[in-house]
């Protein structure tokens, strides 16, 4: 007898009729009417044990759900076995999920009313050896978090600015310039180290040439508004005041971005547990991301009018105001594994400022007078600091924007592995 061979699915969703065959016979089901029988006589069209048609698993990150397939939560937890197998509770599967583009939308096709409720159960069916150790020690590497970072390691960056400043005030000569080296070196070691620890803290390494752009940036904060003023009136004519104040208000304002970075991971940890949808978890966190956004940014004011009384300079809230939120978006969104923007955004602002002071200086060469009148203009209407404030402020807007949209996502307090 001719054997036919069909494919389980060209015979659409019909369900297939049993049927007895003797000896090696076989036969194969078309429609509705032949079964299969092999050996002792009763065989199915599907090729599992309880009659259902094995799942396969789709290129999307969640294969249809078609009637007829055997178990699409079963073949979603294949397809994404290593996320199931590490995760701690079901939030860490939610958040996978929603990284690879399940949405409410798509667990819907799943029988289930959001992704947390698809993640509940795919981490109650998932099997586990009891005697096996845990996935990982400790919650500890979700980003954002980390070894808790101690009071006196959060201030130690601004204690030890505030000792540079008093060291180098109280000398001058060659004295001056190398206890003020020491102090930015030292200044540079301890925020180093607090970007290691505590809620700062992120399992990826910044982007390439990001620590580049915030040293220029910083050292632009300090010396560049100077140098700009100087440029614009025929200078310099020999060193010119640098300001003290804005790097000294950021350095102690390391201690708030420590304390508002932890606030909005404990605060969004809890709405995370208990949201039951992603765009529930999403309009949640979001006031959560602003508050803390704003409670820093009063903070850095606060300290920028405190330095600046105490030193006699200007505070300089716009430019170092700017700067500083700059930096503390930059971080959140680099110790969330969202490393790219934050590149780029320190990129274009130091881009900025540099271009700035190189238009002014090249237009003393003969023809290039034209170079310098946008700053020219923008400096006689705002004064020096509205280059830095125009160039970090619309780069931290840009950031706070995306800051929106990435850090109020469940994937971005989830077990990164590979930066986003």
């Amino acid at each position: 007898m001719n054997e036919l061979h069909t494919d389980p699915e060209t015979t659409g969703n019909a369900p297939a009729t049993r049927g007895r065959g003797t000896g090696t016979s076989s036969g194969t089901g078309i429609g509705t009417g032949i079964g299969i029988g092999i050996g002792t006589g009763i065989g199915t069209e599907a090729s599992t044990s309880d009659g259902r048609e094995p799942a396969t698993a789709s290129p999307a990150s969640a294969p249809d759900p078609r009637p007829g397939t055997a178990d699409p939560v079963k073949a979603l937890m294949n397809r994404h076995h290593d996320l199931c197998a590490r995760a701690v509770d079901h939030l860490e599967i939610a958040a996978g999920l929603e990284a690879h583009g399940v949405t409410d939308r798509t667990a819907a096709r799943f029988r289930h009313r959001d992704v947390f409720s698809l993640a509940e159960e795919m981490y109650a069916r998932f099997p586990r050896d009891p005697d096996a150790p845990p996935p990982h020690p400790a919650p500890a590497h979700r980003p954002g978090t980390g070894r808790p970072a101690p009071a006196l390691l959060a201030l130690l960056p601004g204690l030890l600015c505030v000792a540079t400043v008093v060291a180098a005030r109280s000398t001058d000569g060659r004295s001056r310039l190398a206890l003020a080296v020491l102090g930015i070196l030292l200044v540079g070691l301890a925020v180093r180290t607090l970007l290691r620890r505590g809620p700062l803290a992120g399992p990826h390494r910044a982007a390439s040439g990001t620590r580049g752009w915030t040293f220029w940036l910083l050292t632009y904060a300090f010396l560049g508004d100077g140098l700009l003023e100087e440029g614009l009136t025929g200078g310099p004519d020999g060193p010119w005041s640098p300001a003290t104040a804005p790097l000294l208000a950021l350095a102690l304002a390391c201690a708030p971005a420590v304390w508002c970075a932890g606030l909005f991971t404990a605060l969004s940890g809890r709405r995370l547990g208990t949201s039951r949808a992603l765009d529930d978890f999403a309009a949640s966190a979001r006031p959560v991301l602003l508050g803390a956004f704003a409670l820093f940014l009063g903070a850095l004011l606060g300290l920028l009018a405190l330095c600046g009384t105490l030193l006699g300079e200007h505070p300089a809230y716009a430019g170092a105001g700017a700067l500083g939120a700059l930096l503390l978006l930059a971080r959140l969104l680099t110790a969330h594994g969202f490393p790219h923007a934050p590149a780029v955004a320190l990129a274009t602002a130091g881009a900025a400022e540099g271009l700035s002071l190189a238009t002014v200086f090249a237009s003393r060469l003969p023809g290039c007078s034209l170079l310098s009148v946008p700053v020219q203009t923008v400096t006689d209407a705002w004064g020096a600091g509205s280059v830095p404030a125009l160039a970090c402020g619309t780069a931290a807007t840009v950031l706070l924007l995306h800051a929106t949209r990435t850090l109020t996502r469940a994937s971005a307090h989830a077990v990164p592995h590979e930066p986003r």
